[in-house]
């Protein structure tokens, strides 16, 4: 059994058949350092293994960000995401347990969603959002990159052209122009948020469990390729994170100013 007790960055309670988990730093805007992702795999592993659990939903605490990726601060601190239980960054595992987890997953988005964040709502079987949540990428801009689901899979659930645009603009968009886009399923007044996730999970509580699981199985399996190359991605990114171009790019979000990647682009 997990003690969810000894968490720090998550908290998990179960609703009626229906898991919250929601990521609990909001004065870093829910960002994930090593720990929490930790805990986030052990979050939903416990929702995996419940008979008490029908469905999942994913959402950050307060109003203002569901996840803004991975914690900037931590890694220009430390050079790294921080301390975890194998001594590995292990994110690729959380967003194989997101596609994994044999019940449907509802990203309950509550504002920010951007960089690793933008990720984890992608991953998510479907995602709610609120009126004001914002939606985009950021890793070009600090040195960064998700080659794996977080662009083939992105392309696939809204077309090669906008999936470009969000990798190499790193533009913000608002939640109704997620919605337009498709990379969103509703949009709903922020007090409403939680009450349309309940009213989605119950639906879902009606349904069979076992063809849910083979449903979600299949339509996983077409994109399951993207895993692997994502994990060559990450190999890649391990060695592109301790460069000088890199660096730069945390340094400057860190020290709010615009990056200067200019000497960098004759390579």
């Amino acid at each position: 059994m997990t003690d969810f007790t000894a968490f720090t960055d998550v908290t998990y309670e179960v609703d009626n058949g229906l898991a919250w988990i929601t990521i609990n730093r909001p004065d870093r805007y829910n960002a994930f350092r090593a720990r929490t992702v930790d805990e986030l795999v052990k979050a939903f592993k416990a929702a995996w293994g419940s008979p008490e659990v029908g469905a999942v939903a994913l959402t950050g605490a307060g109003e203002k960000a569901f996840c803004s990726g991975g914690d900037q601060k931590q890694r220009m601190e430390t050079g790294d995401y921080g301390p975890s239980d194998s001594g590995l960054f292990e994110v690729e595992a959380l967003h194989r347990v997101i596609r994994d987890t044999p019940k449907p997953v509802i990203a309950a988005v509550n504002g920010v969603a951007v960089g690793g964040g933008h990720v984890l709502h992608l991953l998510c079987d479907m995602s709610i959002a609120a009126e004001h949540a914002i939606f985009g990428q950021n890793g070009p801009r600090v040195g960064s990159f998700d080659a794996g689901l977080g662009t083939g899979y992105l392309a696939r659930a809204i077309g090669e052209k906008r999936a470009r645009e969000i990798w190499f603009m790193c533009r913000r968009y608002s939640a109704q122009q997620a919605l337009e886009w498709g990379l969103v399923n509703k949009v709903v007044p922020a007090d409403q948020l939680r009450a349309e996730v309940r009213a989605w999970a119950d639906e879902i509580l009606q349904l069979s469990p076992t063809s849910l699981k083979v449903l979600k199985q299949s339509l996983n399996a077409d994109t399951e390729h993207f895993i692997a190359q994502g994990n060559m991605a990450y190999s890649t990114l391990k060695l592109f994170g301790e460069s000088a171009e890199a660096l730069e790019g945390i340094s400057a979000f860190n020290e709010k100013r615009k990056p200067d990647f200019s000497k960098f682009r004759g390579a």
